[in-house]
Parts: C-alpha cells; structure tokens; sequence
C-alpha cells in the first residue's frame, strides 16, 4: 500500500502523496501539497475513510500534559447545556452569552472535557491574567504565557491575539484545542491567520457580542464553527446577572453649539446632496472616504462632519447632565463612558473623578479599580478601555455620555454593570444624547437588535431630525482623522 506523510511547516500542512488530497494545492517548491493547519482535522478524516493509503502522521507536537480536572468548578444549568451544544457539535464553535455569565469556567471546562493540551488566546493583558490566575488555580498546573514579554509554553497556555499572530508559525502545531475569548476579535484580517496557522482540531469561541458591523463574523463558521449556543442578557437577567434598565436623556445643545452644529452639518450634507452620494451602508462610506483624497471639497465635508459629530459628542449640556446624575446619586458606583480622551480629561477635571484611559499606566489603572472596588472612588471616567475584560460587579450605573452606533459596544458596557454584587439593586445604562442632531439615530443602531426591554427617559418634546442627505445617518461615527 502507498505511503501518505503528513507534517508541519510554518503554518500549513505539507502532504506527500500520490493522490491529490481535499483542501490542498501544489507546491512545486518542496514537491508535495501543501494546505492550510486550519485543515488538518478534514484532511485526516478524509484520508482515514478513504484508505487510499498508509498515513504517516507527524503533524502535532504537543507539551507533556498530566491530567486536566478542574478542582471545585461548578456549572450553572445553562453553561452545562452550552458545552453540551459545543460537545454535539463536534468540538466546535462559538458559545455567545452576556458578560458576567461564566463564559470562562465553559472555558475550564472545555479544557477539562478535551484533556488534552490547550490555548486560550485573549485580546488584552489583563484577560491574559484572570486567565492565567484561574488556569493555575483550578487546574493546579503551572500556565505557559505567551504576552506581556513572555513566551512560555504549558499543556495549557495563555496567549494574547498578537502574540498568537506573530507565534503562530511555532505554536501552531502544539495544541488540540483552540479557546478563543472575546472571539469577535478573531476575524479581523491579521488575527484570523492564528485560526488558520493552527492544526488544533478542537475550538471554542466565546463572546457576549457575536455580530460585528463590517459582518466579518460571517468567517467565524469557517474558522472555527458557528454559533452552538446563544443567550441575552435578559435571559438571565434577575436570577444570575443583575436586573437592569435602559434610558435615554435627550439634551439640549446651547444656542451656540447649535449654530456650529447646524452649519457644519449642512456644509456636509449638501456636498453629498449636490453630488447625489448616498451613504446607505459601510461600504458606501468608505468610498467617500476615499474620494476625500483626490478632491478638495470631499474633505472639507469631511472635516465639517467631524466638527459636527464632535460638537454633539461633547455638548456642554451633556457634563452638566452628568453633574445632576452624580448629585442625585450619591451612593451609587457609577461608570461614565466617552468616545474620545479629551472628554474624560474634562469630565475628571469638573467632577474631580479618577479616570482610565489607553495612556494610563498598569499599576495606576490597578489602583483605580482597587478604589473603585472598595468604595474609595464612587465613580470612574474612561474612554473604550473598559468596554471588555474587566470584573467591576460593585457598578450599578452606566452613563454613556457619547459613543458610536455599535451595537457591540453598547452591549459591552451594558456587561460591565451586569455582574450581581452584596446589596446591590437593579442597574441602570444612561445614555446622554443631544436632541436634534445625527446622534439621536446613532442611539437607535447601536441598540437596534441587542436589547428588548427599554425605557425612555425624554426632557421635552421630542424634536424633529433634521433634513439630511444621509438616509440613515452617519454610518461610521467615528471622527475620521484625515491625514496627507
């Protein structure tokens, strides 16, 4: 009988055989096929039902593994039928349920389930962390980690999305099984390469926010399995997670802000009028994004637009609103969430409150939570470095004083008030939003789909919107920073 070798190189599968294997094509440089780690698993398959030949496996390279048992790790009944989806399903896919539902001990126990070696690959340090802390303390193993300056290898691992990335080449035949937190990262254009680079025939993907606006999610199917299992957050809401509430308070720019919005707005509405652009979808705004490089008058539409959004970001009616709440709630543990720095900077200046961003430092930003944990600071500003991976169950409200029409980062700071704690009441996301402006439908998508219990909190009689060339709006509410 004829020989089949399997083996690893750099990422993919080489395969030397007489017969022309599924998901493989040539390579005349090494005379053999060759086909990406991402189909092992089919490949194996295929050639052990097809027995056209003896196989010669000398893909996987696994660490030593003892035993993978979790200590004292119990599951709730719905993460209990969560891995029991994930288990039918071959060992693949992605288990979708809202932050401060256990999505980590599914994790442990989709470790334990396999026993056989893992990685769990995490977008930020301090994930990569928890991660490690709770691998370490359930298991009883020590954890390899891959981040932070190390690169040391376990039975279990833990890995950070760009470690993985540049990694993957070396660490991609090692596991059996692929954890991916915060799995909505993964499609993006360099990091779904690790799913690709890696032979792991098992994955798992966890996330409390599946869908992301450039529909990218639509390769995680193909990168690891599609969704097994799915939960809301008011499917839990009340006897796992906290109850919560939704409101919105519109304001009122003052009369100045109202005539810089109204005129930048129209200089930016009427260049897309006068040159009959629609801007119905992402992809249509990125092409006038495009056409803002090679003419003049595009980018000063451009530049009116940012003015405008930033003028409706950053109202002064809006930290004024923010004052009220804060008086009016004076025991209460409270976020306050921004889209940009500028604002968190004034906002801790006003109201004297710490604030996290991107530039503050490990240790000051660990001593910040601590406070914030402990009662010492009633309250924390920041800009996105919150929206995913950080523990704060003492929240109990959220304000959102601007923000863009991402559903996903709504739910995820909505998540950050969900975790139940001692004495804790029911939480409340506030969202700030200035009346008569493009940031009333950015309000609208980013909950449009991901909520289903609302309540409106209105001052005033609702104004009307005003006549715009852009049918549903801005679609990408980002200050887009034009550079030459």
């Amino acid at each position: 009988m004829q020989q089949t070798l399997l083996s690893y190189d750099r990422g993919t599968i080489l395969i030397r055989s007489d017969a022309k294997i599924p998901y493989s094509a040539w390579d005349d440089r090494v005379r053999a096929f060759r086909a990406q780690a991402l189909y092992y698993r089919e490949i194996v398959d295929f050639l052990q039902k097809s027995e056209l030949s003896a196989v010669i496996d000398k893909v996987q390279d696994p660490p030593p593994c003892p035993e993978l048992k979790c200590k004292g790790v119990g599951m709730r009944p719905y993460q209990r039928k969560a891995l029991e989806s994930w288990d039918k399903a071959g060992r693949r896919g992605v288990i979708v349920l809202p932050t401060g539902a256990g999505k980590t001990v599914i994790g442990m126990k989709a470790i334990e389930l396999v026993n056989r070696p893992a990685i769990v690959v995490v977008p930020t340090l301090d994930l990569l962390q928890q991660w490690r802390e709770r691998v370490a303390e359930e298991l009883g193993i020590r954890v390899g980690v891959y981040g932070g300056g190390d690169n040391t290898i376990e039975a279990v691992t833990v890995s950070t999305y760009d470690s993985a990335y540049l990694r993957a080449g070396e660490l991609g035949n090692r596991f059996d099984l692929l954890v991916f937190d915060e799995v909505h990262h993964l499609p993006a254009e360099s990091f779904r390469q690790i799913a690709e680079m890696f032979t792991a025939p098992y994955r798992l993907g966890l996330t409390a926010t599946y869908e992301r606006e450039d529909t990218l999610h639509l390769e995680l199917p193909r990168l690891i399995g599609g969704v097994v299992y799915r939960l809301a957050p008011e499917d839990l809401a009340g006897k796992y997670l906290s109850r919560y509430g939704l409101e919105r308070i519109n304001v009122e720019l003052t009369p100045d802000e109202k005539t810089e919005y109204d005129r930048n707005y129209r200089q930016f509405a009427d260049y897309l009028e006068r040159n009959r652009i629609w801007l119905t979808s992402p992809v249509s705004f990125q092409r006038f994004i495009m056409r803002t490089a090679k003419d003049p008058e595009a980018r000063q539409a451009l530049l009116a637009r940012n003015r405008a959004i930033q003028i409706a970001f950053n109202s002064e009616a809006k930290v004024d609103k923010l004052g009220e709440i804060l008086a009016e709630n004076p025991d209460e543990r409270i976020l306050v969430f921004t889209q940009h720095n500028d604002l968190v900077y004034r906002i801790s200046r006003r109201f004297l409150l710490p604030f996290i961003t991107h530039t503050t430092k490990k240790e000051e930003r660990s001593e910040v939570l601590r406070g914030f944990r402990a009662g010492r600071f009633r309250a924390v500003v920041t800009s996105k470095v919150l929206d995913e991976g950080i523990d704060v169950p003492e929240a109990s409200i959220g304000v959102i004083v601007s923000g863009t029409g991402s559903s996903r980062e709504f739910v995820q700071r909505l998540g950050r008030l969900l975790r139940k704690s001692e004495g804790k009441g029911a939480a409340r996301l506030i969202e700030l939003v200035s009346r008569q402006t493009s940031e009333t439908k950015t309000s609208a998508r980013r909950k449009k789909g991901s909520m289903k219990k609302e309540k409106e909190e209105v001052d005033g009689k609702q104004g009307e919107e005003p006549t715009q060339a852009v049918s549903e709006g801005d679609l990408n509410d980002e200050v887009v920073d034009w550079r030459d």
